[in-house]
Parts: structure tokens; sequence; C-alpha cells
């Protein structure tokens, strides 16, 4: 029972997680739009509450239930195949991702964004392509 509920609770924290991962960057798009500073402050705040208050929390939570439930069973997990291996992988680069976000959030913080709204367009994408590789990863398992 433990490790449904363990499960249970990695996929919560896992979806509030991507919430802020696929916002966050449109906030971005937006916030690179803008021209008035009061628009500029408001982005700010928003990026900042939603990087602190909700993606950080989801992240470190995902990632203690994912390494909790790995260690109920970890032999069985990584003889199975490589699919495992390859969904880990995934996840490093996500958590890369959360941090280019967070560097990028200051960035703007500090009135120093470079890029454009279309470079925050195809960046938005990001995770969008890693969620779909993790989860035909995990339900498919194809290798």
């Amino acid at each position: 029972m433990l490790y449904l509920w363990l499960k249970a609770l990695h996929i919560v924290s896992m979806v509030c997680w991507f919430a802020g991962l696929f916002y966050l960057p449109r906030l971005f798009v937006y916030h690179a739009q803008s021209e008035d500073s009061i628009s500029k402050e408001r982005f700010s705040v928003m990026e900042r509450k939603l990087y602190r208050g909700i993606m950080g929390p989801a992240m470190i939570a995902t990632l203690v239930f994912g390494i909790w439930l790995l260690s109920l069973n970890a032999s069985a997990y990584f003889t199975q195949g490589g699919w495992m291996h390859a969904k880990l992988t995934l996840v490093v680069l996500l958590i890369g991702y959360h941090h280019m976000c967070g560097a990028q959030l200051k960035r703007f913080a500090r009135g120093e964004n470079t890029r454009s709204h279309v470079f925050y367009r195809w960046f938005n994408e990001v995770p969008v392509l890693v969620l779909l590789a993790i989860v035909i990863l995990v339900v498919v398992r194809p290798f």
C-alpha cells in the first residue's frame, strides 16, 4: 500500500512541477513583449512566486517521492531494461531546464533580458517534449 501512495504523490507532485514548467516560459513570452515598467514588474513578481512557491517545492517533492519509489524496488527497475535509465536521464535534463528558467527569471528581474518573445515560444516547447518522452518510457517501456 505504501508503494501506491508514494506513486500517487509522485504523480501529483510531477503534475504540479510540469504546470510550472509550462507556465513560466509562457510568462517569459509576455514579459519579453512588455514595454512599460508596471507590466515588467508585475511579470517579475508572478515569475518569482511561481518559481519559488510552486515549481521549487513541486520539483523537490517529485524527486523525493521518485527516489523513495526507486529505493523500494531498485533492482527490478534497473534489470527490466533501459527505460528507467532513459527516464532518469530525462529527469536530470529537466532539472537543468528548471534551473535555466531560474537563471532567466533573475535576468528579467535585473532588466538584463536579451532574448525575444520568439525564443521563449520555442523554449516553452522543451518540457512538452520531455513529458511526452517520459510518459512513453514509463507506460510503454519500449526497451
